[in-house]
């Protein structure tokens, strides 16, 4: 790879928001790419999709809400985020519950798509 050739990132978001330390992890990588220019983009399959699920409240749980980060990804030219259609469905949610615009798209498609990519890392 010559310096300064930009790669292709995808980081797949498949662990609930909280319970584990990946969904912040996967957020703060993201950022870091992104600061390096490289072309960013985010899946969220399984239960990742509650990551976008608008209405966050972690008071009960006393932690930090990093939910208003995603808002923030557009200020770095992330822009590419899809949600798994299936995941979707299977949690009762729609497009219109996510906190920012994501592209739904089929767990076939989104597998197409990593194909295309440089690297795929999973959370």
């Amino acid at each position: 790879m010559s310096e300064g050739q930009i790669k292709k990132f995808m980081y797949v978001n498949r662990k609930a928001p909280h319970g584990t330390v990946y969904a912040l992890e996967s957020l703060e990588v993201v950022l870091i790419a992104a600061a390096f220019d490289q072309d960013v983009s985010l899946a969220f399959m399984d239960d990742g999709v509650y990551q976008l699920k608008k209405g966050f409240n972690t008071k009960g749980i006393e932690v930090k809400n990093f939910q208003p980060t995603y808002r923030a990804l557009d200020d770095y030219d992330i822009n590419k985020l899809y949600v798994e259609k299936e995941a979707l469905e299977a949690r009762g949610l729609t497009q219109d519950d996510m906190v920012v615009p994501v592209e739904v798209m089929s767990r076939a498609e989104i597998g197409k798509l990593m194909e295309t990519q440089d690297v795929v890392l999973s959370f």
